[in-house]
């Protein structure tokens, strides 16, 4: 949690810029968006890589994973949490790379939700409002239904979602939910980002109050931190049979012991 709140925070230290508003980048206008850079007008690129139709894109003196490299010409910042890492060249293609941006997106979503769901009920348990709480094993445990019909369920209700998503990509805008309002031009979403009504209410994805690209950038980050966080609260189960905050404090109790060098005795 704290690797996120610092992700978050470097990311809003970076010095706003404004660009000159406009309508929308479909009618050949400009659309107001900050981005941490020098002002710049320009048209949207590469759209086949997924740039925003919101957004521009970062100035190729972004900050990179490693300072002082040369990112692939295939990276060119239009992605949010672009920092020029791809050593194996994973996203030369640019449909593999949209397809894998989006992947990224979904899993790191996923991981967040997941975090939260551990993190949480651990602490209300600490707290007395919930008893016997485990992660780990709550595949196990009985619930309303046998687990081979939630199984059942969840893979019907998995597959219409992942369904329509996989439609979006092929066919971006085709599953749009939005309600048609007369007298109201609905704006095309981007694909992974919906918004609307529904996703958006208070259309904070549209540039206000923060910019698109900072707070796109911001999700992925605390994703990218919240897939290796659970992979470490895996571990952690796995060689303690503990929840995360339990090893936490048993970690500030005597951390002379407690630490990762202690799953060896």
């Amino acid at each position: 949690m704290a690797l996120s709140i610092a992700s978050t925070a470097l990311s809003s230290s970076l010095p706003p810029r404004e660009i000159p508003a406009g309508k929308s980048f479909h009618n050949g206008s400009f659309k107001k968006c900050i981005v941490p850079s020098e002002v710049r007008l320009i048209r949207p690129v590469g759209a086949t890589k997924g740039v925003s139709s919101v957004c521009e894109p970062l100035p190729p003196d972004r900050p990179l994973w490693f300072p002082g490299s040369s990112p692939p010409e295939w990276l060119d910042g239009s992605l949010p949490g672009d920092f020029g890492f791809d050593p194996l060249g994973l996203g030369s293609d640019p449909e593999l790379l949209r397809w894998f941006a989006q992947a990224e997106l979904i899993h790191g979503r996923w991981a967040m939700l997941a975090v939260a769901g551990i993190l949480i009920p651990e602490w209300l348990e600490s707290l007395g409002f919930i008893e016997n709480f485990s992660w780990y094993d709550a595949g196990s445990r009985q619930y309303f239904a046998d687990s081979t019909t939630l199984f059942i369920i969840q893979m019907a209700m998995m597959g219409w979602v992942e369904g329509r998503r996989w439609a979006d990509l092929i066919n971006p805008g085709s599953v749009d939910i939005e309600p048609k309002l007369p007298n109201k031009k609905n704006l095309k979403p981007d694909v992974g980002y919906p918004g609307g009504l529904w996703f958006d209410p208070m259309m904070w994805g549209r540039g206000s109050p923060e910019p698109v690209m900072v707070l796109r950038t911001k999700e992925i980050k605390n994703g990218r931190l919240a897939m290796l966080a659970f992979v470490g609260f895996l571990f952690q189960a796995i060689y303690t049979g503990e929840g995360p905050i339990e090893n936490l404090m048993a970690h500030i109790a005597d951390p002379g012991h407690c630490n990762i060098f202690s799953v060896r005795n």
